[in-house]
């Protein structure tokens, strides 16, 4: 039998030993990393966050940030305080503890407040991300649990 391939997308593509009849997609996030609304990973590894404005073309810039999660923590925050309580967020039970008690939701506030507020809420987060990632290096596995007040 004699296949005929009349354009070059037609080629099977051969990957260790494996014939797979798609490209692969050059995604830099792991299969089991959740993906996040209102942010993306730059190439470099740094995770940035945007939102638009309300009824305009132009776009609110929310920072650059080391983790995912903390890029959408900030753009949770910058949409609360645009679209309010009705937002549809990453982390719904987390935008109260983030200091956002409600005054100027639902479009009231500049975008330099809005994005003051979620700068200060995603650098939050990446430093208390980065201090969790610290104590869990300093642990010593050879001690017991109750050496940490487990």
């Amino acid at each position: 039998m004699v296949i005929e391939y009349k354009r070059k997308q037609d080629f099977p593509m051969v990957k260790e030993g494996m014939v797979m009849n798609e490209k692969p997609k050059s995604n830099l996030m792991s299969p089991n990393e959740k993906r996040y609304k209102g942010i993306r990973m730059r190439k470099w590894g740094k995770w940035v966050a945007e939102i638009r404005e309300p009824h305009k073309r132009s776009r609110i810039w929310l920072g650059s940030y080391k983790t995912a999660v903390a890029a959408a923590r900030a753009y949770d925050t910058a949409v609360f305080y645009l679209r309010g309580p009705s937002a549809r967020l990453n982390f719904p039970e987390q935008v109260l503890q983030d200091g956002n008690g409600g005054e100027g939701v639902g479009g009231d506030m500049s975008a330099t407040l809005i994005r003051q507020k979620a700068a200060e809420v995603g650098a939050r987060v990446d430093a208390e991300l980065r201090l969790e990632n610290t104590m869990v290096e300093k642990l010593d596995m050879n001690k017991l649990p109750e050496a940490y007040g487990l």
